[in-house]
């Protein structure tokens, strides 16, 4: 099989991911998977399009990732995996479609404005 390659994004992060037929081992930026992301909750979410699939263990899942912090990252890496195997097996669209998986998260960070402490928060008002 040609390996199949999609990108994902969330935040800041993009998620560059090549699916081969395999195993199932997966490695993050030429790092062992659980390394990478130590949280069970960051792995489970990332193995969420293979779980709702059935495709688990079927296929070896090379990711390069850079940008963001962890929890974009493995958003990232979730939209990357969700989107080759729809390449591979186009029947998945429906599951993963129903699922949640295929649409690309768009909240952003809101960029700070001038004149106050953060996006929102303002410098204390001061009467006197």
């Amino acid at each position: 099989m040609q390996p199949k390659t999609s990108v994902g994004r969330r935040k800041n992060a993009i998620a560059r991911v090549r699916l081969i037929d395999g195993s199932g081992k997966i490695t993050v930026n030429k790092r062992e998977f659980e390394n990478y992301f130590p949280l069970e909750i960051q792995r489970d979410e990332i193995m969420k399009p293979f779980k709702v699939t059935d495709t688990m263990g079927r296929y070896d899942v090379m990711i390069r990732v850079n940008g963001g912090g962890p929890v974009g990252q493995a958003g990232a890496v979730r939209l990357g995996i969700a989107r080759s195997l729809v390449t591979i097996d186009e029947d998945a669209r429906t599951t993963l479609r129903g699922a949640g998986l295929l649409t690309r998260d768009p909240r952003m960070v809101e960029r700070k404005k001038y004149g106050q402490k953060k996006a929102r928060k303002r410098f204390q008002f001061s009467k006197r």
